[in-house]
Order: structure tokens, then sequence, then C-alpha cells
């Protein structure tokens, strides 16, 4: 049987990603929520959730011995990175005037402050809502997700990958942002799965089949 850890440094959405993680894992996988170093790189699969500050994120996971989890996690099975869990793999966000993360993939994470009009509106910040994703390549977690699916979005900040190969899927608001990214055995996305239906669960039920490989 699969386990599945939910890494728990106490900024996720732990029991929304553990409860839909159950609902579509039925009995093929256990999901297990743990801070516990051991028994999340003993896991078959890794879902690294977060909500919250970028600075908060990466001083709890330093405290908790649990930022080097992360990154051995990422580099050796199959890993999910959910909304600031995703952002946390890039290498500097400029959230809390500037933040170093995890750097398990190059990139940087900036805010949405583009003006949008000529007479300088600026956009409305959190992007907060249901919004499409355009898939960008074929992976096995966009299996059974039709194209342009509408996902739940709620953040203030968005990734900007070094290597646009990487980029899984975008979305508008208004120009393109990624939201999602991959590489290798790592896949992660900025929209929360657990709280977009249907394909969203269906994404999660694609994480808990697969077998890392892209």
């Amino acid at each position: 049987m699969r386990r599945v850890a939910v890494i728990d440094y106490g900024m996720g959405n732990l029991r929304s990603v553990s409860k839909a993680l159950e609902a579509v894992s039925a009995d093929q996988a256990e999901i297990i929520v743990s801070a516990d170093p051991g028994t999340i790189l003993s896991a078959s699969h890794v879902v690294f959730p977060g909500v919250g500050a970028i600075r908060d994120c990466i001083a709890e996971l330093k405290r908790l011995q649990l930022d080097q989890v992360v990154i051995e996690a990422a580099g050796s099975k199959p890993f999910l990175g959910i909304c600031l869990g995703m952002q946390a793999l890039l290498s500097h966000s400029e959230e809390n005037h500037g933040v170093d993360a995890l750097d398990v993939i190059p990139g940087e994470v900036k805010f949405f402050d583009k003006p949008v009009a000529d007479n300088g509106d600026k956009l409305k910040v959190p992007h907060m809502g249901w919004n499409r994703v355009h898939q960008t390549c074929d992976h096995p977690l966009w299996q059974n997700i039709e194209q342009d699916s509408r996902f739940y979005f709620v953040h203030s900040y968005f990734v900007s990958p070094a290597d646009p190969a990487v980029v899984a899927g975008t979305t508008p608001y208004p120009d393109d942002f990624a939201a999602a990214i991959y590489r290798d055995n790592v896949f992660a996305a900025q929209f929360h799965p657990e709280k977009s239906q249907h394909a969203g669960l269906q994404l999660l039920e694609n994480f808990v089949n697969w077998d890392g490989q892209s």
C-alpha cells in the first residue's frame, strides 16, 4: 500500500488536504499528516501544502528541522507542492522584503503589482477565486483533466521559474503566470486542488497513483 505523507509545519490546510487525499485514494493509500522526518522520508509520496507568508514558512521549516527533509523528499519520490508549498520550492521570494527559499527549482516569487490600465489602476490582490489553467505539457497529473479546467486560487505572489520549460500550466491574470510547474518527480501547483472540486480531486488521485516519472 502507498503511504502519502502530508508535511505538517503548522501552515497548511492540513485537514482539507488530507481528507481530499483520503477521498481519492480509497483503499489504495494510507494518508499520514506528520512533522516527523523519518515518517516523511519513509513515505512513498509526499505532499507539501502551505498558506501564509513565506518568511514564516521557511522559519518554521528550519525550526522543526524540516527544510532539508523537504529538499531530500523532493529529490527522491513523487512530491506535490501546493500554493505556499509551491513558492517555497523556488530560490527567492519578494515577499517580506525578500526571503531566500529552498532552491529546489531555480527561480523567483514575485508580487502581482503590474498596472492594468492607463490610469495606473493595478490588479486586485490577492488573486482569489476560480480561474482556468491551460496545460502546457502532457504530464501524468493532468490525466483525465480537460484543457482549461478551472481551479481555485488564493495568492498575492506568483512564481517565475528560471527555466520556462518547467512550466506545466498557465493562468491569465491578466497576463499568463505559472499556475503549475514540474521537474522529474516534483509537481507543484499555485492553485488549491483540495478546493477545486472535480478537477482538483482528479489531480490528487493522479498524484496518489503517480510513479514520479514525468
